[in-house]
């Protein structure tokens, strides 16, 4: 069995969810919201009042002021895990997801309104594993494992033909594009350790851009004004650089986006649904994450 395949499922797991923030400069943290089960992967919305995750392969909107949730009505789409992506326009009016389609149980890609409505097939191929949408609103970015080999595609947001951007064994995952459209930022467990690395959006030039000997780096978020990265590093030994798993002891790290040392930002226990997606407040200040406390 794929290690991609299973951790990518919409899944129980017996574990106390936070929802928290905090603060990229000061490094202070607060937890926005406790829930006794599984939650996931909080996008912020650009109006910057509130965070979508995902729970039980449910969508949900929580509203930062009120602090409360609220189911969104994805239709037929109920297994979403926890790749979706909010559509760049001022409002947000879209929302991308990964659905394990009932016919075959495999990942397929998604759009529906963010308001609630029905599901718009974007990927008749599987699996797809979406991670980003590009500023101009027009293509999406995703991992797929396609003859065998996990690498990374574009597709044009209506639909149409995949267009594949690496072609390197191992996983190539978490593509992101960058704010200014010029690069996807992504994964890839090509120099042994998985490690951060960006291209031309045309899959050109792909550069390693960390180089932590100590980890396993994932999932870069690009701040809106494109200066940092946010990823999740994976401690060296305590998982093979193709896997992401849950229940470990990770790192929230920040980075230039030009390069150079990192920081660490958060150390928390989580891993698999803390940041799959990118969770950037819209004013760059702060980061939305879940960590996670086993139920005894």
């Amino acid at each position: 069995m794929n290690t991609l395949k299973q951790p990518r499922q919409a899944e129980v797991r017996q574990v106390i969810s936070y929802l928290e923030e905090v603060d990229v400069q000061t490094g202070e943290r607060e937890v926005l919201a406790q829930f006794d089960d599984l939650i996931e992967a909080p996008n912020w919305t650009s109006d910057g009042r509130r965070l979508i995750y995902n729970s039980r392969g449910r969508l949900y909107s929580f509203d930062l002021a009120a602090r409360q949730s609220t189911r969104i009505d994805s239709g037929f789409a109920n297994a979403c895990n926890n790749d979706h992506v909010l559509s760049p326009d001022p409002d947000n009016t879209l929302i991308a997801v990964s659905h394990q389609t009932a016919e075959d149980g495999l990942s397929r890609i998604y759009v529906l309104p963010l308001a609630g409505g029905k599901p718009t097939l974007i990927t008749p191929m599987a699996p797809s594993y979406l991670h980003g949408w590009s500023p101009d609103g027009l293509e999406l970015a995703y991992c797929a494992e396609r003859n065998g080999n996990y690498d990374i595609y574009t597709i044009p947001v209506d639909g149409g033909v995949e267009r594949q951007l690496t072609d390197v064994p191992g996983l190539n995952d978490g593509p992101e594009y960058a704010p200014d459209g010029r690069h996807i930022w992504f994964n890839s467990t090509r120099s042994g350790l998985m490690q951060v690395w960006r291209m031309g959006t045309d899959g050109s030039e792909p550069t390693q851009m960390t180089w932590d000997e100590d980890s396993n780096s994932w999932f870069p978020h690009l701040s809106p004004d494109g200066s940092m990265v946010a990823y999740l590093a994976y401690r060296k030994g305590d998982v093979a650089p193709n896997a992401h798993p849950p229940n470990k002891n990770v790192e929230i790290r920040l980075m230039p986006s030009s390069g150079g040392p990192y920081r660490t930002l958060v150390q928390l226990f989580g891993g698999q649904g803390t940041i799959n997606v990118n969770s950037w407040s819209p004013d760059g200040r702060k980061l939305a994450f879940v960590s996670y406390q086993l139920k005894s």
